[in-house]
């Protein structure tokens, strides 16, 4: 059925059907489409995932984000200026295709000797970007999910109410519910003084593309506002048990000093708040392949982090 929509989709933006191959199955289902002027990526976004204003507000902030220096997917509009195309209940776009590969799956970092280094650079594109971000100013019908304070610790989060996960255990609800009431008191104490902004809000290594030595973002389908500390969070949360996990957090926090320095504290209850999103998010997508080694996945990482917060560790 994809494929289908994505020949259908090609033909809307005048590319060959025949010179589409699928690229990545992921939230959204990504194509590679070859034409006269080059590579590109069409998206078949998952439905009711986004709206369409939304994923316009999106292409306009990448667009802004080019303009200014940095190297990301350029949107490709349709003959007819439009930015997306609806098929169905289906929302589509296409994209310019950055060289180069991904930097890994589930926090590995394929083919890097120098893990630190990377992340260090890693740091450097992140501020980057943020100050990109607040030099633009979004036009006013722009529109993107909030990751605030309520967006992770309300009543409705954005990736879902992580406590009422079916397959928790009474203990590891009970644990989930005591996190979520102490960092919502502690981030509302903090969060005026936080850096607050336009993030991408899923810098992991799948959307993280290596060229030599360039680096380059991929994936802006989560951006949105939110805490500068939790992009940083969510590249350091795939590390946690990795031996050298201080030397690469040390590498991507000094990077980003250039635009400021990263409280430890803070960025530990981030890590933690990250964590405490995906048992949420699975929540909906327990029934697709893989969904149930994920939860299990996304329950293990975010329990020892909820109690070793709960008992006044660090992450």
């Amino acid at each position: 059925m994809s494929d289908t929509l994505a020949h259908q989709a090609a033909r809307l933006w005048g590319f060959d059907p025949a010179h589409v191959t699928l690229a990545a199955r992921r939230e959204n289902i990504v194509y590679r489409v070859d034409g006269p002027d080059g590579a590109f990526a069409l998206r078949l976004h998952r439905p009711g995932y986004r709206t369409r204003a939304q994923l316009q507000s999106e292409l306009h902030w990448m667009t802004a984000l080019e303009r200014g220096g940095m190297a990301v997917p350029r949107p490709l509009p349709l003959p007819d200026g439009a930015m997306t195309a609806r098929l169905g209940d289906t929302l589509v776009d296409v994209l310019s295709w950055l060289p180069g590969q991904p930097l890994g799956a589930q926090g590995a970092l394929d083919g890097v000797s120098d893990r630190p280094a990377l992340a260090h650079r890693l740091g450097r594109l992140l501020a980057q970007m943020h100050d990109l971000s607040d030099t633009w100013t979004p036009p006013a019908d722009f529109t993107r999910p909030a990751w605030d304070r309520a967006g992770l610790l309300g009543d409705a989060p954005l990736w879902g109410r992580f406590w009422d996960h079916p397959d928790l255990t009474a203990d590891q609800r009970s644990t989930f519910t005591a996190a979520r009431a102490r960092a919502d008191a502690d981030l509302a104490a903090l969060e005026t003084g936080l850096d607050y902004g336009l993030i991408h809000a899923d810098v992991i290594t799948e959307n993280v593309m290596r060229d030599g030595d360039a680096l380059y973002l991929i994936d802006f389908d989560d951006g949105g506002w939110g805490f500068r500390d939790f992009e940083l969070a969510t590249f350091l949360m795939r590390f946690l048990t990795a031996p050298d996990y201080s030397e690469i957090r040390a590498a991507l926090v000094d990077g980003y000093a250039m635009r400021r320095r990263v409280d430890a504290r803070t960025l530990d209850l981030f890590l933690l708040l990250r964590a405490l999103t995906y048992p949420g998010w699975i929540i909906p997508r327990l029934h697709e392949p893989g969904g149930a080694e994920r939860s299990a996945r996304a329950i293990a990482t975010a329990i020892p982090l909820a109690e070793r917060y709960l008992n006044g560790g660090k992450a």
